[in-house]
């Protein structure tokens, strides 16, 4: 029986291929550990917050780099300076909460001298890396009905140039799961079409899970661009012919893309009921729309409308520039006509799937513009990883019959081996990019 096999067991083959790469990831953090870090805040980070004396694993050493040493001490100690509101609430809140749940007393560990919440952000990274690769498999097959497309993009999902971030603990593999079992349900509706309640129920939960998504990355936001199609779509359909059952086809992704909004806005809130009550308010406070979030990425992090266009910075842009050519690319091929990727997606035929795929299309296309004239340009190599439409994309240039196509899509496999390779290396010797 052959180990690979897409056909009779692809979730066991999927699962195979990414313990494999994960091995092979793991192996290059755990080697770079024969030189000197270029930065020695990981070994401060551990002293201070754990105390010299703590057990610190080589894993825990090697992953917790970058923001991963945010995440790690509100894991720990909760949110305890302003800048540190720039990350997810509730990707620290979820591996506090586990780490809490964890036997030290039937592991043998001290509690307080063991440093567990970056082992567990860790196991939690890579959980929800392998779940949304085994999600992106049966969206594709859903939406597409092609076995062979989701094997081979659900293989891409697993070399993505995002590479040790999606096994370190961040929250780009938690954010993926949550987009990718999402878009999953929302698909799902569309096959509950007859049934009011059923594709009530499907968009509702959609939209929850967008909610969440938010909640540990804020380009989540981009996700109700999703739920306004669809309402648009619905208020088309009731104005045509209006009765009680279009009328709740309507109300359903309006309240799915409340839970969006407020996936966005909850961590918002929260930080205003602790900053904004008292004489010593922070300038945020005052404005408008007062969000936290928005003021801590231009203030602390230079965050903000072309503010990273300076020739200094032009090197990563470089670096970007091939991830953000094939988001772009794909995204507009795509929203274009879905079924040059998608090939069952005929002109014509489901239709509610092809809107559905134009619309996953325009805000991967959104995000990566945003990532030109707004963010700190490199993230968009992580955050690409939360989008399905590239893969679809570049899974089809592997399958087509076209060889210039085969030969772009062999190219893009081999970047993105060689790219989470030499990022992995220097992730873990804490070099730059991040």
């Amino acid at each position: 029986m052959a180990f690979i096999d897409h056909e009779c067991r692809p979730l066991g083959s999927l699962s195979l291929l990414f313990t494999c790469w994960k091995a092979f990831l793991l192996a290059i953090a755990l080697g770079a550990s024969v030189g000197p870090d270029y930065d020695t805040s990981t070994s401060l980070f551990f002293d201070r917050v754990y105390g010299q004396q703590a057990a610190v694993s080589a894993l825990a050493q090697r992953l917790t780099r970058w923001d991963a040493l945010y995440f790690a001490h509100a894991a720990r100690v909760g949110k305890v300076y302003e800048q540190e509101w720039a990350f997810s609430i509730s990707h620290s809140g979820l591996v506090s909460a586990l780490t809490g749940l964890v036997p030290t007393d039937l592991l043998g560990v001290d509690d307080g001298a063991t440093v567990l919440e970056p082992l567990v952000g860790i196991a939690v990274a890579n959980l929800s890396h392998l779940l949304s690769v085994l999600t992106l498999y049966h969206l594709t097959a859903l939406v597409s009905s092609d076995r062979r497309l989701a094997f081979v993009a659900s293989i891409l999902h697993i070399i993505s140039p995002a590479g040790l971030f999606l096994s370190a603990p961040y929250a780009e593999s938690t954010f993926s799961c949550l987009s990718f079992l999402a878009t999953w349900l929302f698909a799902l509706s569309y096959k509950h079409r007859h049934s009011t309640v059923k594709r009530g129920v499907s968009l509702v939960a959609s939209g929850a899970l967008f909610g969440l998504s938010a909640l540990f990355r804020s380009n989540g936001l981009a996700s109700g661009l999703l739920f306004a199609v669809e309402a648009v779509r619905c208020l088309i359909s009731f104005a045509q012919k209006p009765g009680l059952s279009s009328l709740l086809s309507l109300l359903f992704p309006v309240v799915g893309g409340l839970y969006i909004a407020g996936g966005f806005a909850a961590p918002q809130v929260i930080a205003w009921m602790r900053y904004c009550d008292g004489a010593a308010l922070r300038p945020w406070c005052a404005r408008t729309l007062p969000s936290i979030y928005t003021f801590v990425q231009e203030h602390y992090w230079n965050v903000g409308f072309l503010r990273y266009w300076a020739p200094n910075q032009l090197p990563l842009f470089l670096l970007a520039s091939p991830v953000l050519a094939l988001l772009i690319t794909s995204g507009i091929q795509v929203l274009r006509e879905p079924s040059s990727t998608l090939n069952l997606l005929a002109p014509g035929t489901n239709e509610p799937f092809r809107l559905l795929v134009r619309s996953l299309a325009a805000t991967q296309t959104l995000v990566a513009l945003l990532a030109i004239t707004n963010y700190h340009v490199q993230v968009i190599n992580r955050l690409s990883s939360g989008y399905v439409v590239w893969y679809w994309w570049i899974a089809g240039c592997l399958l087509a019959e076209n060889d210039r196509r085969r030969s772009i899509g062999l190219a893009v496999v081999i970047f993105f081996v060689m790219y989470a390779g030499i990022q992995g290396s220097l992730f873990a010797s804490f070099l730059p990019p991040a």
